[in-house]
């Protein structure tokens, strides 16, 4: 049994996960912690990593499937408000990675900063929109991101400058193991145009999703200039369901597992429908979902 000596205050252990992600899921955490400060997260991930315990990082949980009945890590929850600050400056806005994505782009419209407009109605934090270059297929937080600071798997914080940044669709080249925080450089504009420029494309994006969070997780990443709904109508999945998991009826992108539905149904509804576009299409689709 790992020992993290002095951090007793954030450590607990066989941490139900349920209530941290969007699933109804009831697997749990060996440990789990929620550090209050840069410095315990530095000393937390150090004991670790001397003690060869994994460290997993949970954000918002809106992409997290907890298939097993124990998570074997040390799983973070950076829920702190010293993790969650935002700050601006000029047309600079720096946004620590715990931050709800809502609140960053609620700040960039208060101070009439542009650019950030199209993540409207994403879910998740600053620091997982990042790493997966959130956006739409015209726009992402990557082309506005000046620099990333970051916590290195050998316990170092690091500042990554936009010409170290690589950024596609959907992914990134920020594979540390937290990212602390990004610093954003965006256009000065009225502060009611931003407003409505935000408020229009959360309209459009709450459109393509299904009502409420709880219970719906979004499967793949759309495929190039297809969207991954098209290929699950097109292979005739629309509808499709195994046990407790289903495709919901108007977003067939997003499963839906029902309170106390086993995750092995939502695993191999999953991997169901991967091998159905595959054998339909001849695509592969991947996962935006992250199985734990």
């Amino acid at each position: 049994m790992a020992e993290f000596n002095g951090l007793e205050h954030i450590v607990r252990e066989q941490e139900p996960l349920a209530q941290y992600g969007w699933l109804w899921t009831e697997g749990v955490a060996k440990y789990f912690a929620e550090p209050t400060t840069q410095d315990e997260l530095s000393i937390l991930v150090g004991q670790c990593r001397e003690q060869g315990v994994a460290v997993k990082l949970l954000g918002g949980g809106s992409n997290v499937l907890v298939a097993s009945d124990e998570v074997d890590a040390m799983v973070i929850h950076l829920s702190a408000a010293a993790f969650s600050e935002i700050a601006a400056e000029g047309n600079l806005i720096t946004a620590k990675g715990g931050a709800k994505l809502v609140q960053l782009l609620s700040t960039a419209a208060r101070e009439g900063l542009s650019g950030l407009e199209s993540l409207a109605g994403i879910p998740g934090t600053v620091a997982g929109a990042l790493k997966t270059n959130a956006g739409t297929h015209n726009d992402d937080i990557g082309q506005w991101t000046k620099s990333v600071k970051v916590l290195t798997r050998e316990g170092e914080v690091a500042v990554r400058q936009g010409d170290e940044l690589r950024f596609a669709y959907r992914e990134s080249s920020l594979n540390e193991l937290v990212i602390l925080e990004g610093t954003f450089e965006l256009r000065p504009m009225d502060a009611v145009e931003v407003t409505k420029r935000t408020q229009t494309q959360w309209i459009l994006s709450k459109g393509q999703q299904p009502r409420g969070a709880a219970g719906t997780i979004c499967m793949f990443r759309d495929h190039g200039g297809v969207t991954a709904e098209s290929l699950i109508e097109a292979a005739g999945l629309k509808g499709t369901a195994m046990g407790s998991a289903s495709l919901n009826d108007s977003c067939p992108n997003f499963l839906e597992l029902h309170q106390g539905g086993s995750t092995e149904n939502a695993i191999a509804l999953l991997n169901h429908v991967q091998a159905e576009v595959a054998a339909h299409a001849g695509i592969e689709l991947v996962r935006q979902v992250e199985v734990w």
